[in-house]
């Protein structure tokens, strides 16, 4: 066996909150060999698996009793190319943003709006990442996944997948799929999408009247940086609630309170409330309790000051979480994964 497996590991660097926890055992796959050899040690040795990307979706609030797998495999190919569409994929371990950008470099566009997404490609289709109006979905060419269950490897279709809003099939079934690698699709002369009104706006103030994906890729990621803390400078993950869907009756009553509340219209007639907004308004932004706190400048973002616990920051979402159902009958439910 290939597969290098070491006990009692820290990791502290493996999550982008930074929380300090250890792992009972700890390895890296960077082939299909080594996952194969992980679930086969794990097996032989009685412990859990748990598999983990980037660590920017996770909530370590304990020890781990586990087997940690970190999935550390790298390659991109092109499968197909009509001279305009493009399904290119990639490994699960490839880190996302520079699998984004290494896209723009070759003249396709399509994740452009999905840039400096932290995280890894095989965590991507987990929960259906999202950002400026374009999700996963949009761009999905498939999938292949280990069966935990039965060892065999099957291929996802776009419709297998059951995209939801940052859900899936592979967070439905949680602990079955172990996501290989993912295929995209994308153009050369995609329309661009430039719905959000912050994006359109970044573009003219940079005098640019016909974008490229490039440009719009570059105006998300500075407009990111404004507003979210760097994991290497500031422990987070990223947006910790999703935004939450409520009855439209909700949001009419709401408004007679708050006119100002955030929400926008959804095809199922439900509305989508802006969690940030919902967490502002209720005074929680800029709030710190030891090291745990909630960023100055986005209220969406929980952060790790220096030295939070997992256990501190989840009793804080869970404090904000009650103090918003209070206030405004709306459960927000977090969105990183918690062990």
């Amino acid at each position: 066996m290939s597969l290098q497996v070491l006990p009692q590991v820290s990791l502290k660097p493996f999550n982008t909150f930074g929380v300090d926890v250890q792992a009972r055992l700890f390895a890296e796959a960077h082939s299909d060999a080594d996952v194969r050899d992980a679930l086969a040690y794990a097996a032989e040795h009685d412990v859990p698996l748990l598999v983990i990307g980037g660590g920017s979706n996770l909530l370590l609030t304990a020890d781990i009793q586990s087997l940690v797998l970190r999935m550390a495999t790298r390659g991109i190919r092109i499968l197909s190319d009509d001279g305009s569409k493009v399904v290119i994929e990639a490994e699960a371990g490839e880190p996302w943003h520079p699998f984004v950008q290494h896209t723009l470099a070759q003249g396709l566009s399509g994740l452009e709006n999905l840039s400096l997404i932290p995280g890894t490609v095989g965590a991507a289709p987990m929960q259906n990442i999202g950002a400026y109006g374009v999700e996963i979905k949009d761009v999905f060419a498939g999938l292949t996944a280990l069966d935990r269950q039965t060892g065999t490897l099957r291929d996802f279709s776009l419709e297998e997948c059951n995209f939801a809003y940052r859900d899936s099939l592979f967070k439905q079934e949680p602990g079955r799929w172990l996501i290989l690698r993912v295929r995209f699709l994308l153009d050369r002369a995609a329309p661009l999408h430039l719905e959000y009104g912050p994006v359109r706006q970044r573009l003219t103030e940079q005098g640019i009247d016909h974008p490229t994906a490039t440009d719009v890729s570059q105006a998300i990621c500075s407009i990111r940086n404004e507003k979210l803390p760097d994991p290497a400078v500031l422990g987070n993950a990223g947006s910790f609630f999703k935004n939450p869907l409520v009855p439209a009756a909700l949001v009419a009553q709401l408004k007679g309170e708050f006119p100002d509340l955030v929400a926008y219209a959804q095809p199922d007639g439900q509305m989508k409330l802006a969690a940030g907004w919902l967490i502002e308004r209720a005074g929680w932004k800029g709030f710190r309790e030891a090291d745990a706190g909630v960023h100055k400048l986005q209220a969406l973002v929980l952060v790790n000051y220096g030295s939070a616990t997992g256990l501190q920051l989840l009793h804080l979402a869970q404090r904000i979480q009650k103090d918003i159902s209070e206030r405004f009958h709306v459960d927000l439910e977090m969105e990183p994964n918690r062990y």
